[in-house]
């Protein structure tokens, strides 16, 4: 998240005011905050090319595509690259794929992991509530697999899939994947081998520890955090929604045992310093009762985004994330 999202230490001020945020007649929201986006460039000068392909025009949804230049120089090309689908952060009703956080971090990813990142331009609350951005997913993903895209056919290794998200998009990846385990036959010839959770945004109307130590967290205060849920939730939903608390809805249990049987590897990463580590911890907690195979990476130092803001910290996630992959493999 960018700086403008950050608020003083008080509960008492308005999330509203602190986000820059201003709630339209019709319940749309006018997003008053600085948000600098980036363009792609296919310039060949890049270490990284990047352009945009559709994936619902009706939607206005689409897909970045991240490609190290190092793959088209590289004319043996049963060497495909591994692909990561990735959901960035926002807490389901601000910022964009093209959004230069984003963006940046995601040009260093693919050329330190060479990796195919494919990023999801999603739609955003409250004006498309939840499940919309899970829809948008599941449609990118499908997008992918029929796509005629040279980057995407001729580079991307579909065997080779990992589905990533920070914060709101981690929530998106664990729903997505819960999703797609059940349809892996339709998703041919794209497979998935695992899930990249970072910091993913979760809840539930009981308070963990971490939050309450960290109610008034510089980054995600439980005022911000409490009203990103209400804008994303179905109307009338609270907190306790399986879109929000981890152990909800139907089919919980079996979903988990779903990702077990498929061999599904599960990357959650996070830090001391954030109020949802706890929320964090207790679904590696969970995955690794159902016999998930879980890899975690947790921090004490490091606040919410931290790797947005602080390069030694986004090394040590992109580190992470290309020895979680290449020590899978597909």
């Amino acid at each position: 998240m960018s700086n403008q999202l950050t608020c003083p230490k008080s509960q008492t001020i308005d999330p509203y005011q602190n986000m820059n945020l201003v709630v339209n007649s019709d319940g749309t929201l006018s997003r008053l905050f600085e948000d600098p986006l980036i363009l792609p460039s296919s310039d060949a000068t890049l270490s990284v090319l990047t352009k945009d392909i559709p994936i619902n025009p009706s939607n206005n949804t689409w897909l970045r595509l991240f490609l190290p230049r190092n793959a088209t120089l590289n004319h043996n090309q049963q060497q495909k690259l591994p692909l990561i689908l990735f959901f960035h952060a926002g807490g389901f009703i601000v910022l964009s794929a093209a959004s230069t956080l984003f963006h940046s971090f995601l040009v260093e990813m693919a050329e330190t992991v060479q990796a195919i990142v494919a990023s999801v331009e999603y739609r955003l609350a409250p004006e498309h509530r939840l499940p919309a951005a899970y829809d948008d997913a599941m449609e990118a993903l499908h997008c992918i697999r029929t796509s005629k895209d040279e980057w995407l056919t001729k580079y991307a290794d579909y065997s080779n899939c990992y589905l990533m998200g920070s914060s709101a998009g981690g929530n998106i990846a664990y729903h997505v994947g819960l999703r797609a385990s059940a349809e892996v036959n339709d998703l041919e010839p794209l497979k998935i081998q695992g899930l990249i959770l970072r910091q993913p945004f979760f809840g539930g109307t009981k308070r963990t520890d971490s939050e309450l130590k960290y109610e008034n967290n510089h980054v995600i205060p439980l005022t911000f955090t409490d009203l990103m849920w209400e804008l994303a939730l179905p109307i009338g939903a609270n907190r306790d929604h399986e879109y929000a608390n981890l152990t909800a809805g139907v089919g919980f249990d079996e979903k988990l045992d779903k990702i077990r049987e498929l061999g599904w590897r599960v990357l959650v990463s996070g830090t001391g310093e954030d109020p949802l580590v706890d929320r964090e911890k207790e679904l590696v907690m969970l995955m690794e009762e159902k016999g998930v195979h879980v890899v975690k990476d947790f921090l004490e130092e490091g606040y919410h985004v931290v790797e947005y803001f602080e390069p030694s910290k986004a090394e040590h996630v992109i580190s992470s994330v290309k020895a979680f992959i290449f020590s899978s493999g597909p």
